[in-house]
Order: C-alpha cells, then structure tokens, then sequence
C-alpha cells in the first residue's frame, strides 16, 4: 500500500514556474507507474502525465507539452512535476497518483494524494 503526500503548489502569475513534489510512503514506489492530474472548479478530473516505474518513459496532455516536465528519484520515493510557462487555464488542484500500469485512465491509478492547489493568476 502507498500513501501519496503532494506538495509545491501555490499563487504565481502567468508566465511563472513551480515545481511539485509528491512523496510517498511505502517500499514498493519503484514498482509503481506514476501519474499527474488536475481538476478545475466545475470540471472533471483531467490527465496531465506519467513516467513509468523506471522513469524511462513519459507521457504528456497535448495542453502541457513543452511546458511541464514529470520526473521521479526512486531513492527518495518522490516524483516531481517541474510546471514552466504557466497560464491561468492550467489553475486546479494537482494530484499524483500510483499505477501499475502508466495510463492516462483516472480508473487505473490505485494510489491518489490529498492534491495541491495551484492558481495562476492574469
């Protein structure tokens, strides 16, 4: 069983970075795919990326290529989600999540966080 704790999240205008972390508990992190999503107020829980257990593979949503980057330390059971060029529409509550299988899928993922709420600001 694993326990996901995010953090990092926060205010930053438009055009700003910041950084995610998601720590988990547990011996078995490197075992796990692990994933990235965000909801919005009034939407529905949406796919951001994932990294494979290895981290020798990533997936991104097209509405974040090129600007956010997914990363894990297997020997500190964290996984990073490193948000660069941010803009308004990407406000939401950031969740990471564990999979044995790296998908896009909500239903997959096992594991969740509490979230971490980010707000980018015009």
């Amino acid at each position: 069983q694993a326990q996901l704790v995010e953090s990092g999240g926060g205010l930053v205008q438009a055009g700003g970075s910041l950084r995610l972390s998601c720590a988990a508990s547990g011996r078995t992190f490197s075992s796990y795919a692990m994933g990235w999503f965000r909801q919005a107020p009034g939407k529905e829980r949406e796919f951001v990326t994932t990294i494979s257990s290895s981290g020798s593979m990533r997936y991104y949503a097209d509405s974040v290529k090129g600007r956010f980057t997914i990363s894990r330390d297997n020997g500190k059971n964290t996984v990073y989600l490193q948000m660069n060029s941010l803009k308004p529409e990407d406000t939401a509550v950031y969740y990471c999540a564990a999979s044995y299988v790296g998908t896009v899928s909500t239903t997959e993922y096992r594991y969740w966080g509490q979230g971490t709420q980010v707000t980018v600001s015009s």
